[in-house]
């Protein structure tokens, strides 16, 4: 929806919104230089947005001088992002438990990642390394609304970075989502892959490191 909204309307609210939901929050400085607008103009965006409740701030510490302010998103903020037709699927998953018994919507939950894990085996054919495997793997997983990046850490891994979760009312409900997601993309990798997940006010960070018998512990 927010891509749409980018579409239609050239408002610097939503690129705060887009910049913040990249990081683990910005002053007013950093989106003021990032986004070459006035210090006054950014600052009277992110209160606006404050007092309707998309954003929220904390006190980030610093070396010398006063703790600088920055702006965070809050949970209300998520339905700006992709949410893959949640409520549908909760229904409809909570129908075949009702007709067909509980074992119902893991067995379909294990069918709707086998079958897209399929499907994306057949895009990434076209990638000859495991780097491009991941960035090819990346931009799928955008593309599904999960804002992923492909990164590599200090230590040379290979990192998938999403700061988005459609899934995540489904996974409330089922916590095989997660299980079952994080073997997906372990099949599409060929190797281990560890998940992790952080979580503040209204932002996340899932991290899948790709752990490749080089960087193996």
């Amino acid at each position: 929806m927010l891509t749409l909204l980018r579409e239609m309307l050239h408002s610097p609210v939503l690129d705060i919104v887009q910049r913040l939901k990249h990081s683990t929050g910005m002053t007013v400085t950093e989106l003021r230089t990032a986004m070459k607008m006035s210090y006054m103009g950014v600052k009277q965006h992110c209160v606006e947005l404050e007092k309707a409740g998309f954003l929220d701030t904390w006190r980030r510490a610093k070396a010398a001088g006063r703790p600088e302010k920055l702006y965070r998103l809050t949970s209300k903020a998520d339905a700006l992002f992709l949410g893959c037709g949640l409520t549908m699927t909760l229904e409809l998953l909570s129908t075949a438990e009702k007709v067909f018994g509980e074992s119902a919507p893991p067995k379909l939950l294990f069918t709707y990642f086998q079958a897209k894990g399929e499907e994306w085996t057949a895009k990434l054919t076209k990638a000859a390394t495991l780097e491009e495997r991941a960035r090819l793997l990346a931009r799928l997983r955008s593309a599904d609304g999960c804002m992923c990046a492909c990164e590599t850490d200090a230590q040379g891994r290979l990192l998938l970075v999403e700061h988005h979760r459609p899934l995540r009312e489904l996974a409330a409900r089922y916590s095989i989502v997660d299980e079952l997601e994080c073997e997906m993309i372990e099949r599409l990798m060929g190797c281990e892959v560890r998940r992790s997940v952080e979580e503040v006010s209204g932002l996340v960070r899932v991290t899948f490191q790709i752990k490749t018998t080089e960087h193996s512990e």
